[in-house]
């Protein structure tokens, strides 16, 4: 359990540059205590204690604004920025070197037992807002933008945007090269497909006035 709060604790490091010693990680980063307190709760959940998990969660939720219910499953390297409002279900899965900004959700949908909140890879960063429903998977090394909502797969190496949601990028990446210990968290620089749709339109207006001019013999249109 210690060397796993040294872990959470060289994350935030990693990831926050407002971060200034250990200190005060361990005192006011409600991310951090968030992690901490749910895998205490996963430690009960796991041996069928399933009253004090959900206690524990409870006390987590109110202390840190966070709500992970203890039988959601995450991985090493596991980031919450700022985090109040950020809610993540029961069968929820997370892989490693996964980060998470205020106001995430990876809920449910409908009422059904069994699997029903996502499956989020390794490397993967979520904006702020963003709501990922139901038993979907989001490809390793991919990015949610902020305010995005995903109802459906999202493959890897991809940038997501939207309501719904849409892959917009998707990179190619040379796995013998590419270093998966590093997370790229710039979460704002994401294309904008309807900008890029007015310049196309734009463009194509532009075009035909050319064209209808010309066949008017010069005539300004």
């Amino acid at each position: 359990m210690l060397n796993t709060i040294k872990e959470d604790i060289k994350v935030v490091f990693e990831r926050d540059p407002a971060a200034k010693s250990v200190i005060e990680v361990i005192l006011c980063y409600p991310g951090f205590h968030a992690i901490v307190m749910h895998r205490i709760a996963h430690w009960f959940y796991k041996r069928n204690l399933l009253l004090i998990a959900r206690i524990i969660s409870q006390i987590n939720r109110f202390i840190t604004g966070i709500e992970i219910h203890p039988g959601a499953r995450i991985g090493k390297g596991f980031f919450i920025d700022h985090g109040m409002g950020v809610v993540i279900g029961e069968t929820t899965e997370i892989g490693d070197n996964v980060t998470l900004y205020q106001g995430v959700t990876l809920g449910g949908t409908g009422k059904e037992k069994g699997k029903r909140h996502p499956t989020l890879g390794n490397n993967i960063v979520v904006g702020s807002g963003a709501k990922i429903l139901g038993p979907l998977k989001i490809g390793d090394n991919a990015k949610i933008g902020a305010g995005a909502v995903v109802l459906k797969d999202v493959p890897p190496n991809s940038t997501v945007v939207g309501v719904p949601g849409k892959a917009v990028v998707r990179e190619k990446v040379d796995y013998s090269e590419a270093d998966f210990t590093r997370v790229d968290l710039n979460h704002h620089l994401l294309p904008d497909p309807v900008a890029d749709m007015m310049r196309c339109l734009q463009k194509k207006i532009e075009d035909l006035e050319t064209r209808i001019s010309k066949l008017e013999g010069g005539k300004q249109v």
